[in-house]
């Protein structure tokens, strides 16, 4: 069971005053976060207009790793990123400063092929699952057991159907025996209730502005680093309030 800190995802520039979009600030906060206890770190690069780019990875990366030395470090692939397949995988070979792992949405047409590209440039694959559907999608690849973990994101808001959507990926994997191990993690108001889950299942989860900004009372966090340490110290009492 880890706390992995997610520091900006797709969020704009005005969704939280010290949301990180350059290599350097996203470094510092990356720092923080492994200081208040995150045991990973999930990046979304963003290249010098302040937009998302895979282009973006090397430097960013590079700037993370020195400043978290040790500390696994991953991205996302999203399709929306660069929003063409042949330039998606175009960035991806020609990265240089690897990432430890990446995500991969199931719901995206070409994430077999990114997984294999990333399985030949030896980057480990988070498996994102956010439906059902994606969950037997994942299933009936070959070669799904070749992942580092599976990462069951639900971006639904209201918080039973989020909760049976989850429960109902992970009722795929185990009848598929799948052995990988499991992230999950809500997305704004559930994000709270996606931790505690984790921990009563012994999955991993993670927190920061990507997934939202409040601490599970409500208030808003002042950092991602707030956030983090809040998680850490969730699971290690095992209660959330």
């Amino acid at each position: 069971m880890i706390v992995q800190a997610c520091i900006n995802g797709a969020r704009p520039r005005d969704f939280h005053p010290k949301l990180p979009l350059t290599a350097q600030a996203m470094a510092s906060d990356a720092a923080a976060c492994v200081a208040a206890g995150a045991a990973e770190l999930h990046i979304h690069p963003r290249g010098a207009d302040g937009h998302e780019s895979l282009t973006a990875v090397d430097a960013t990366v590079l700037a993370v790793r020195g400043a978290c030395p040790g500390t696994l470090a991953g991205v996302s692939t999203g399709a929306w990123i660069e929003n063409d397949v042949a330039r998606t995988r175009a960035a991806i070979a020609a990265w240089r400063e690897l990432p430890d792992y990446a995500s991969v949405n199931l719901s995206e047409a070409d994430a077999p092929a990114v997984m294999e590209l990333l399985r030949q440039r030896g980057v480990g694959i988070e498996a994102g699952l956010a439906t059902i559907e994606d969950a037997e999608r994942f299933v009936a690849l070959a070669d799904h057991d070749r992942v580092l973990r599976i990462l069951i994101e639900i971006d639904i808001p209201d918080l039973a159907s989020a909760l049976a959507e989850a429960n109902g990926i992970a009722a795929v994997l185990e009848h598929a025996e799948v052995r990988r191990p499991i992230l999950l993690h809500g997305v704004d108001a559930t994000v709270w209730s996606f931790v505690e889950l984790a921990r009563q299942k012994r999955w991993s989860t993670r927190v920061g502005l990507e997934d939202g900004k409040t601490l599970a009372d409500g208030r808003v966090a002042k950092d991602n680093a707030e956030i983090v340490a809040a998680a850490v110290a969730f699971f290690r009492a095992g209660s959330a309030g």
